[in-house]
């Protein structure tokens, strides 16, 4: 009897070993004894890894056309530009958008969204700024500095450029015309002085006038 039970503790043993090694393997026993794999959280055929996402940077906009000192680049800027507070300053970067508007249609403004004009008075070819002095104060030229750079949206660069004022300061033109702003605009999007003295016009993105649409 005693070896019966001896026996009989062995094979509970085994057993038990045999149960330890399936579990310690992560499978189980099917009715064929057929060895079927057992999913385990957390183990590689539960998990699915995505592979993480990135926003593509923006590239940088390449060098269209060099005037001098000046580069003026095929799109704007990658970069987030701060424009000049004031618009009698000038600066080294200068932002050129295309501006959309129902009233006098599609016209450029800078970085800050004010309005760019430019006079008849003033020339393309060759280009010539007529505006000083007092003139100058109402209507200030949109001033580039040493060494500068100009990035537009919507803008052709190729037509954009400099030309050397009386004062010696270097003004931004639109396919020659020379640009300024308007004093007595107050904030981005005014237009106030549309058609003044019938000679003064918000710029389009080739230089030429936008007028009223009257139909509106």
């Amino acid at each position: 009897m005693r070896m019966h039970g001896r026996v009989a503790c062995a094979v509970i043993a085994l057993a038990g070993l045999a149960g330890a090694t399936a579990c310690a393997e992560q499978y189980l026993l099917t009715a064929d004894a057929t060895p079927a794999p057992i999913a385990v959280a957390g183990s590689p055929s539960t998990v699915t890894t995505e592979a993480p996402t990135s926003a593509k940077p923006v590239p940088e906009p390449t060098v269209a056309k060099v005037q001098k000192w000046v580069k003026i680049y095929s799109g704007p800027s990658a970069k987030n530009i701060t424009p000049p507070k004031s618009i009698r300053t000038g600066s080294r970067t200068v932002e050129l958008n295309l501006t959309l508007n129902d009233q006098i249609g599609n016209y450029v403004s800078d970085g800050a969204g004010r309005t760019l004009y430019r006079f008849d008075n003033d020339s393309a070819k060759p280009p010539k700024s007529t505006c000083n002095g007092d003139c100058a104060k109402t209507w200030p030229p949109l001033l580039i500095k040493s060494p500068g750079k100009i990035f537009p949206n919507g803008i052709n660069p190729k037509i954009l450029g400099y030309v050397e004022r009386a004062d010696g300061h270097c003004q931004v033109t639109i396919n020659g015309w020379p640009v300024y702003y308007f004093s007595g605009d107050a904030k981005a999007g005014d237009f106030r002085g549309q058609g003044l003295s019938g000679k003064w016009f918000a710029v389009t993105a080739t230089g030429g006038k936008t007028h009223f649409l009257l139909d509106r």
